[in-house]
């Protein structure tokens, strides 16, 4: 057993969960006096950051001027560890709610943050309630001028490669009349890959493409719209690969 191994399974490990139950719980009691969500979603962003600071991760973005037109946005990209949660909320400069599978609602701490700050939660099972939930998203984005963020794979992908997209974030944006903003993630399945315990610092990349206008695009569209999304995040997760 490596020392590097060791580190992680009696330092890292354990502060990563002391770190999420001490922030979830924060987060759970200060969201009944904060109907908006501002503050939550600071305490979010902090729990975080520490998250990639303890990991020993080193986040490099790109690509911020494509979304210099404002937003609000359906985020939607490629899905490798868990640890895309706390990228995705280090580096994505909009305030965003997730679209997750149900299942992530269930955890301890994590899942109540999620229940308690208005994320929302499918069960891919339930097309109908599904179809409910993300016209729900879809309101929201209109109503409070939020973003939403989806993993379109739906789970984390076991080769590293790019899966088929599922169409719930062209759907909401569809619904919600507001571009698709592609990105693609790189490096976080080194950091923790499924399955193991073994938390290991290094680099990670989160780049976003332009925004894909929904213009023009119906509901009864949202298959060709989300083989055009799928294209643009392999295209840029083709282009990490390729500069590593």
């Amino acid at each position: 057993m490596s020392l590097g191994y060791l580190w992680a399974l009696l330092v890292k490990d354990p502060l990563i969960i002391l770190s999420t139950i001490v922030f979830g719980s924060v987060s759970v009691a200060v969201s009944f006096f904060d109907p908006q969500g501002r503050a939550t979603d600071k305490i979010a962003r902090a729990w975080a950051r520490l998250l990639l600071f303890l990991a020993g991760v080193r986040l490099r973005v790109a690509g911020l001027e494509h979304l210099d037109s404002g937003g609000p946005f359906v985020f939607a990209g490629n899905h490798l560890s868990l640890y895309d949660t706390p990228v995705v909320l280090s580096g994505v400069p909009k305030r965003f709610l997730f679209l997750v599978n149900a299942k992530y609602v269930r955890l301890p701490f994590l899942g109540t943050h999620l229940r308690r700050t208005g994320h929302f939660a499918v069960n891919p099972d339930d097309v109908r309630g599904s179809l409910r939930i993300m016209t729900e998203a879809a309101r929201t984005i209109n109503r409070r001028g939020l973003s939403v963020l989806v993993f379109p794979e739906g789970s984390r992908s076991r080769t590293g490669r790019l899966g088929e997209f599922k169409e719930g974030a062209a759907y909401i944006a569809i619904k919600a009349g507001v571009p698709l903003v592609p990105f693609a993630i790189r490096g976080t399945r080194e950091v923790l890959g499924i399955g193991s315990l073994y938390v290991k610092g290094g680099r990670v990349d989160l780049v976003f493409g332009p925004p894909i206008s929904v213009k023009g695009y119906t509901l009864k569209d949202r298959e060709a719209l989300t083989a055009r999304l799928r294209e643009a995040v392999a295209q840029l997760a083709g282009a990490l690969e390729n500069a590593a």
